[in-house]
């Protein structure tokens, strides 16, 4: 009997033991990494062994027993979450649980600039290193339909902004937010505007977008923004011709090579505003929520021309003989220096 009871001790202190060793290993042993930062990405739908094998093959030695132990104890193998993640040492099992089942996974960012054409755009994110090029074999229609548009064209139709997404992420998803944010930014404007009692000449929220757009790159500095964004209105509310270098220039697209000729401003395009009335047929740009604004609140003035003075600034007039003025005065500092 007393044997009996010494080897069922000496059973519960190799049990206990045991028990302590794998606490130990799992609360506070560091893994080991195949090198001081590792980067590891677990797959969608990935669980049980398919977890620690994909870590182990990516360069964390833990072993799988212990892995699959420590994830039925803490009960949460389906939360551990698809990502990229980078894995620092010194790391213990317990801490890298707790942040695949936080989805912590490493974050990266990339930047819309404002003015930015859709090429750009395009062009941006196709050279970003980590985002998956999933719309470089789309054209622009197969595109706008996989993110959800409505629109025919993508000209305009995505915030400016910085996106944080997880490395390895679809650049349709970017592309996604992007759209959504500028759809949110133009409904709030539209929406705030139309209560007043001298809502714009928009008939639509696009056409707001595509005034907004042309503000976008005729802006030199900020404070002029508003006032820009009012000589346009004021032209299309007169029915005259908007008479905007940027969008002749979109018109022209690839054959542009950077010096705008007379030639060029009497050549017909849908884009050419000194040989057609009203607005363009698309955005020429992507605008940024401060011309949206102006486009749907400009500054009550009554310009109806303004000329560049050379320093990032506009001048504005309300006539043609003061803008004609104001256009030799300006010409002619910039020929004297």
């Amino acid at each position: 009997m007393k044997r009996l009871l010494a080897v069922a001790l000496l059973a519960l202190v190799a049990l206990g033991a045991a028990a302590g060793w794998t606490w130990w290993r799992y609360e506070r042993a560091p893994l080991a990494l195949a090198t001081p930062e590792v980067q590891v990405e677990i797959e969608r739908g990935a669980a049980g062994p398919a977890i620690g094998a994909a870590l182990r093959r990516q360069g964390v030695d833990v072993p799988d027993w212990l892995l699959q132990l420590a994830l039925r104890w803490r009960g949460d193998a389906p939360r551990v979450r698809a990502g990229n993640y980078e894995i620092a040492g010194p790391i213990t099992l317990r801490g890298l649980l707790d942040r695949l089942t936080r989805g912590d996974v490493t974050l990266r960012d990339v930047t819309l600039i404002e003015g930015w054409t859709f090429r750009q755009v395009r062009a941006a994110l196709a050279k970003h290193p980590d985002l998956k090029p999933d719309s470089a074999s789309l054209t622009d229609a197969e595109l706008l339909a996989r993110i959800g548009a409505a629109e025919p064209h993508p000209e305009g139709l995505f915030a400016p902004d910085t996106y944080a997404f997880a490395r390895g992420s679809s650049d349709l998803e970017v592309l996604k937010r992007a759209y959504r944010l500028q759809q949110a930014a133009l409904k709030k404007a539209w929406d705030a505007r139309m209560a007043r009692p001298d809502p714009p000449p928009y008939r639509t929220p696009y056409e707001a977008l595509i005034m907004a757009s042309i503000v976008e790159k005729e802006t030199g500095r900020e404070a002029d923004r508003v006032k820009v964004a009012a000589v346009f209105v004021n032209r299309l509310k007169r029915g005259m011709m908007l008479q905007s270098d940027p969008t002749t220039i979109y018109g022209l697209g690839e054959a542009f090579d950077g010096n705008l000729r007379k030639r060029d401003l009497q050549a017909d395009t849908p884009y050419n505003t000194y040989t057609r009335n009203g607005l363009t047929p698309t955005p020429i740009s992507m605008p940024g929520r401060a011309s949206i604004a102006a486009a749907l609140d400009p500054a009550q003035i009554p310009a109806l021309y303004f000329v560049a003075r050379g320093d990032g600034s506009s001048e504005f007039s309300n006539d043609l003989a003061a803008h004609n003025r104001a256009v030799a005065k300006y010409q002619k500092q910039r020929g004297s220096q």
